[in-house]
């Protein structure tokens, strides 16, 4: 018996460790070996004439630049102020269409009620509601912080009511034979049965708002990556254009970072998923 024991245990370890090395390979060393070898025929390529350096520049050159704008101040700046509108916008409108999307999938009537205005109102680009914002509220940063919110409100609201109604009926079923409450029916079944769908939403929401706060930024705004990267191309600077592409694309990277990892705490039933 403690033979068969051993053999079972030791056919078990091999597969989990040649499954931890096969993902470390495809989930961290191939993405950086893939990344590292474009850099370095880029670098090859501008440095050989084969690429323009006007329109690709080289990755030291943005290397440079951004070290320039980071040693400057100039970056931490304009970063800072596009994650305070962002933010804003998430939290404002995330927070409203999370309400919504709970009350709207709960309530089959209010459903009813809301959901032809917001399927005629999804669609619309939520840039182009810009200018009638700006006409109602004035040029200044309520105006730019409404647009954001609009641009988070939807995700959050679809992927939240989509959330509730995904719930087995059998959860309310239990709920009401243990004679809970509308209120510990919301906490207990609700809250907890929609979150998947809703840490979904949010992380849609925030993509969405970083795009629309920068397309925001180029358009209305004097401060911000948006702007940065807009007076990069007035002033034929790629490099820095580049540097606000890439410091954009990593602030959507370590959001969703850290939403996953927050994801894989509140919601570990659904932790195989996740990952």
């Amino acid at each position: 018996m403690a033979y068969l024991e051993d053999t079972r245990r030791g056919s078990t370890k091999e597969p989990l460790h040649t499954d931890l090395k096969e993902r470390l390979l495809l989930g961290w060393w191939l993405p950086t070996m893939t990344v590292v070898v474009i850099l370095i025929v880029w670098e090859w390529l501008v440095r050989s004439g084969e690429l323009s350096a006007l329109f690709f520049p080289a990755p030291s050159m943005i290397v440079q630049a951004f070290v320039r704008l980071l040693t400057s101040g100039k970056l931490i700046t304009e970063v800072r102020i596009t994650l305070m509108r962002a933010l804003l916008g998430l939290v404002l409108g995330g927070i409203s269409g999370m309400v919504l999307g709970l009350l709207m999938g709960w309530s089959q009537k209010l459903r009813i009620l809301v959901d032809p205005f917001i399927a005629a109102a999804h669609p619309i680009p939520k840039i182009a509601i810009l200018p009638l914002i700006l006409i109602i509220f004035g040029i200044g940063e309520t105006s730019k912080v409404i647009v954001i919110a609009v641009a988070a409100f939807f995700p959050m609201l679809i992927n939240t009511m989509a959330g509730v109604r995904n719930i087995h009926p059998i959860h309310f079923d239990v709920a009401k034979n243990y004679g809970a409450s509308l209120r510990k029916t919301f906490s207990r079944v609700i809250v907890p049965g929609s979150l998947p769908l809703v840490l979904t939403g949010l992380r849609l929401a925030f993509n969405a708002v970083l795009l629309l706060t920068i397309a925001v930024e180029l358009v209305v705004a004097q401060k911000g990556l948006g702007r940065m990267i807009w007076f990069a191309w007035e002033t034929m600077r790629t490099e820095e254009l580049y540097v606000g592409l890439i410091v954009t694309a990593a602030l959507g990277i370590g959001f969703n970072f850290v939403l996953h990892s927050i994801a894989k705490r509140l919601i570990p039933w659904r932790r195989t998923q996740i990952e």
